[in-house]
Order: structure tokens, then sequence, then C-alpha cells
């Protein structure tokens, strides 16, 4: 079968072969197979399956077949507090499947770590698009659940400088808490900042040591951009606290 090339990776070369997806093996690969295949075992739908290695030393991973949300411009229910709601909510499905296992160790559950519309597979259903799976496990590692409820916030909620109404912003923070029943809220925008910072600094020393992938990612404007979000979330942050009280 012949391969071709899947759009939207600055980091990754994937490529999909029939019903398969190849991606290059990494030092996380053992681990997150394990984790997909735990996910499977589970009977959750909303990861792709592990299948092994192939030929070539690369993951195969079956495809998910879906609108994949890694372009800026998107349909509008990519950006729904429905859709938001069902992020969610799968979201606090994975976690608790993985809470007090093996892979999470002494944490409390395992993360995907990097959750966001370009890793998230929209369907159609009832008509409209609604997230039903995550892609691209391969920062995976056991953390803290607020850790990746951190992340839905900054990346679905797109806090950045591009947020024209900050009251409507700080609503829907709350409801990504309410829906995961997020029980300590408090660090909600501290762990947002975290996140912004360690981003746009790992980039930045990844890049001056000569990794190829994170030079394009410099290049591309994404330190730039990582460091105008946290300013803003920095700017703003009193009434998104305000909102978790």
């Amino acid at each position: 079968m012949c391969e071709s090339s899947l759009p939207g990776g600055l980091v990754n070369h994937v490529v999909r072969i029939g019903a398969t997806v190849r991606r290059p093996a990494s030092s996380s690969t053992r681990f997150v197979a394990d984790l997909l295949k735990l996910l499977e075992a589970s009977g959750w739908p909303g990861a792709p399956r592990y299948r092994g290695i192939d030929e070539k030393g690369r993951e195969v991973l079956t495809y998910l077949d879906g609108h994949v949300a890694w372009q800026p411009r998107q349909p509008p229910d990519v950006y729904s507090d429905e859709s938001l709601l069902r992020v969610t909510q799968l979201v606090r499905e994975f976690h608790d499947l993985t809470a007090g296992t093996e892979l999470a160790g002494s944490h409390e559950v395992v993360c995907h770590n990097d959750l966001a519309p370009k890793n998230t597979i929209y369907r159609p259903v009832s008509g409209v698009l609604s997230p039903v799976a995550f892609i691209d496990w391969d920062l995976a590692a056991p953390g803290a659940r607020i850790h990746d409820v951190a992340h839905v916030c900054w990346q679905y909620l797109g806090l950045g400088p591009s947020i024209e109404d900050v009251s409507e912003a700080a609503r829907r923070l709350r409801l990504i808490a309410d829906t995961y029943e997020l029980v300590d809220r408090r660090d909600l925008v501290s762990v947002i900042l975290w996140w912004q910072d360690r981003c746009w600094r790992g980039i930045e020393a990844a890049a001056d040591s000569g990794d190829l992938a994170m030079i394009r990612l410099r290049e591309a404007g994404v330190v730039a951009d990582v460091q105008q979000a946290y300013q803003w979330v920095f700017e703003h942050r009193a009434p998104m606290d305000r909102a978790l009280r």
C-alpha cells in the first residue's frame, strides 16, 4: 500500500497506510503502547489502538477517520460550548480509567499533556461536529489532573491576545472546571501560566541545542505566540480567578 503524509505536524512526519498511521518511534513508545492497550482493554473509544512496530521501526496505530482541527480557522462547531463540554468529559473519562493504575504510579492519573483542537478528532453527531477522540499521545506521562485541565483551558479557549471578551473566556473557563468536576481549582490559572512558560522555554532550549523540529517551531513564530499568550493570561488572571471561586 502507498503512504500518504498526514497534514498538520511540524514535529513528526506521520503517514497513513490503509487503515493505519505510522509515526516515528521514540523513548516514550513503550509507555504510550501500554497506555493505549489499557484504554483499548477498557473499551474506551477516544484513542487510536496500538498495533506494534513496522519493518521501518515506526509505531503502527489505527487510523481514526474524521475532522482534525489543525488549521487556525475552524467551523463554529469546534468552538461551541457543546464541543467544549464533550472534550472535557472525554478528558475526565480517560483520567478516571488511568487513576490508580501502574502506569499512573504515585501520581493522580496519566496525562495526555498536549490536548488541543489539533490533536482532536471531530465527527458529525446529530448534524454537528463533535469531539470523539484524541490523537498524538507521545507526550503522555503520569501527572496531576489539573495539568491536562489547564492545557484544555489554554488550547481550546485560545487564551491569548485574540480574546476580545475576557468575561466570556472566564465563563468558559468555569464551564470546563465545572464539567470536569475539578475539586481544587484555585490554582487553575497559575497552571495555565506554568504550561505557557514551560512551553516556550522548552522550545527555545531544544532549538538552541540543535533540535530541528523545535527550530522549525521557533521559525514558525510559535515561541513569540506563546509568550504573548502568557502575557495576556497574566494581565487578565484576576477575572478568571474570580470566575473559579
